[in-house]
């Protein structure tokens, strides 16, 4: 099963950076040709082409609630942003709109996808390190995606 990790978020605006750490410590922990690790500050239509060819892609990435902790981890879905889907400007098409998109033009979306998100507390400050809340979730992360990708390709030996 072709499976690809893929980071999100800017890695110079705080808690953003969130998912580009995560995804730089899992890269750093596997050696399995049929998982690629990616990082990207892309988001809308530009998503697609990142995922397309992939059976499986977990992204990770940072969100701001309206109730959420800063560090709380969250395990989603795509059925989870349902109520997020909009098509207005191609330049603000979200997750969940991008892949109804991907779908509609029958692109080889991938089967599974799971969305790990970090509550941030701090995404507009230029800053390259994140909140000492976020600093504390990324190693649980780290591991919550490390155990999902184990279940799927058990290491070898």
């Amino acid at each position: 099963m072709k499976t690809l990790v893929l980071g999100m978020g800017n890695p110079i605006l705080s808690d953003d950076g969130a998912g580009i750490r995560v995804a730089q410590e899992v890269g750093e922990k596997l050696n399995d040709p049929q998982i690629t690790v990616a990082e990207t500050s892309e988001a809308g239509l530009s998503l697609l082409d990142s995922i397309v060819g992939y059976d499986e892609v977990i992204i990770i990435d940072a969100v701001q609630t309206e109730k959420g902790q800063a560090g709380q981890i969250y395990r989603m879905g795509p059925e989870d942003f349902s109520l997020t889907k909009h098509f207005s400007s191609p330049h603000q098409i979200n997750l969940a709109t991008a892949l109804e998109l991907g779908k509609m033009l029958n692109s080889a979306m991938p089967q599974k996808i799971t969305v790990f998100a970090v509550e941030a507390k701090d995404t507009t400050n230029f800053s390259e390190q994140c909140t000492p809340e976020v600093e504390q979730a990324i190693p649980e992360v780290v591991k919550m995606v490390l155990q999902d990708l184990n279940a799927k390709h058990p290491p070898e030996g």
